[in-house]
């Protein structure tokens, strides 16, 4: 029996143990499910070691746990592979609007429905079988082999970054694949070489002591939300969309016109884009395409804004103190600190007379992550992701973070490649989440695959 008869053979085993997964409520988000995250570490750990992995371990850290496995035995000549994934779910309300409950997972349409079947416990299963797939047939892998599973990806992996750090020296290896990923379609596969990076500030103007009456001294002193407006709008071009702040692009890789190749190839409709999103016509940064902006361009946005009343009527009062949160999604090779400081700059050179103004920076900090073209990694889950496929994979980028991407690039030195087999339509953070039995199949054809590969 080679490895694909084995699949076969054992997918009804493999679907229902993944619908005993999903029914742990592993969300990170709440303390009341401490211990359902805690009970989902202890179930992948056992997992892994049914597969055949060895040396698993439930690791601490300073919140959720994360899980580790190793198979080390392939030799010194061959590569060892870390492949990252998490088992900790987003809250599943509002629980009116699921058509079965979140946690009670079942199988429909050739879909298994339930919190978490897609984002991340179908993907992350998926090389847990494959290697069980290839131990059970050849007793061995074409390649060195770490896990590394994560119980709090969902609330942005904060204690990861220490972790990691610490860790360092078990997690090392040559090549980085995360199971957390998603395909362009159903029937269409992507290789994803760039996330943006994300930095947010509040920025604070203040005036006179306390809110005064307009009538008494409006005309007499400055108003701090008019005095935010006028810095807010001094931060972009309003016809350009160009962002005004000295040296913002100073550290921005420019797109080769490779890149622009790649991009225009992924199938996109202004019109249709504009249509979804109720807006009237696109905007952003002038001489990009909407998806060069979307996913290659550096942003600064308005996310809030507090001052003043906000009632019902009218009340004429000079606000004592108004405030603006931003962010900026950053591309490489911007710093978020860096970016911080300039804005900082910006604000103090921009300050109306009559008002002082501050910026304090808030948490969250991600730094932008761009593989290389040509990384060998990459090159090989495109292979793969053709022969399984059909024809070569879109090349994307994406316009949000994912921080653990940047954190294995600034601990152990390796650029990870997302290899998961999720689709975007699938609800994730969504009632109703699902993934497609097809492709939960299809990924472990295309693990093995990529491990034989990678072991040539």
């Amino acid at each position: 029996m080679d490895w694909q008869d084995y699949l076969d053979t054992n997918q009804t085993r493999f679907e229902q143990e993944l619908l005993e997964f999903v029914a742990i409520p592993s969300v990170s988000a709440k303390p009341d499910h401490m211990a359902d995250v805690e009970r989902a570490a202890q179930w992948v750990a056992a997992r892994l070691e049914k597969a055949g992995i060895e040396n698993t371990a439930v690791l601490p850290t300073s919140g959720h746990p994360a899980v580790y496995g190793d198979w080390l035995h392939a030799g010194p000549d061959k590569p060892t592979v870390l492949i990252y994934g998490h088992f900790d779910v987003q809250p599943a309300e509002p629980f009116d609007l699921w058509l079965s409950p979140p946690f009670q997972p079942e199988i429909r349409e050739g879909r298994v429905w339930g919190r978490g079947a897609s984002d991340d416990k179908g993907g992350m299963f998926i090389p847990i079988l494959a290697t069980e797939a290839l131990l059970a047939t050849t007793g061995r892998l074409p390649v060195n082999i770490k896990f590394l599973f994560e119980g709090q990806e969902e609330i942005g992996s904060p204690d990861m970054p220490p972790f990691i750090a610490a860790e360092a020296r078990r997690l090392s290896c040559d090549m980085i694949f995360s199971a957390d990923g998603l395909q362009w379609t159903a029937d269409e596969a992507q290789l994803v070489m760039g996330l943006k990076g994300l930095v947010g500030v509040e920025l604070i103007v203040e005036g006179a002591q306390a809110d005064q009456h307009s009538g008494l001294h409006g005309g007499g002193i400055n108003n701090p939300l008019m005095a935010l407006s006028q810095i807010l709008a001094s931060m972009k071009d309003a016809q350009t969309g160009r962002i005004t702040i000295d040296g913002f692009y100073d550290d921005v890789v420019e797109l080769t016109v490779e890149d622009k190749e790649d991009i225009a190839r992924v199938p996109f409709d202004e019109a249709e884009y504009c249509a979804e999103l109720g807006v009237t016509e696109a905007f952003g940064e002038e001489g990009y395409t909407v998806r060069e902006r979307l996913w290659a361009r550096p942003t600064l946005e308005l996310n809030g804004l507090t001052g003043g009343y906000q009632g019902a009527g009218s009340k004429t009062v000079l606000p004592a103190r108004a405030s603006a949160k931003i962010t900026c999604r950053l591309v490489a090779n911007q710093r978020p600190e860096r970016i911080a400081e300039l804005i900082a700059a910006h604000v103090a050179a921009y300050t109306p007379p009559g008002v002082t103004a501050r910026i304090e920076h808030l948490a969250g900090d991600a730094d932008p992550f761009l593989v290389p073209r040509g990384h060998n990694a990459s090159q090989a889950a495109g292979e793969v992701l053709r022969e399984v496929y059909g024809a070569d994979p879109y090349v994307t980028r994406v316009g949000g973070s994912i921080p653990i991407m940047t954190l294995f690039l600034r601990a152990l030195g390796v650029h990870g490649v997302m290899f998961g087999f999720s689709i975007a339509d699938e609800n994730l953070h969504a009632p109703n989440e699902f993934f497609r039995l097809e492709n939960f199949r299809r990924g472990q054809t295309a693990y093995c695959r990529l491990l034989e590969r990678l072991g040539q």
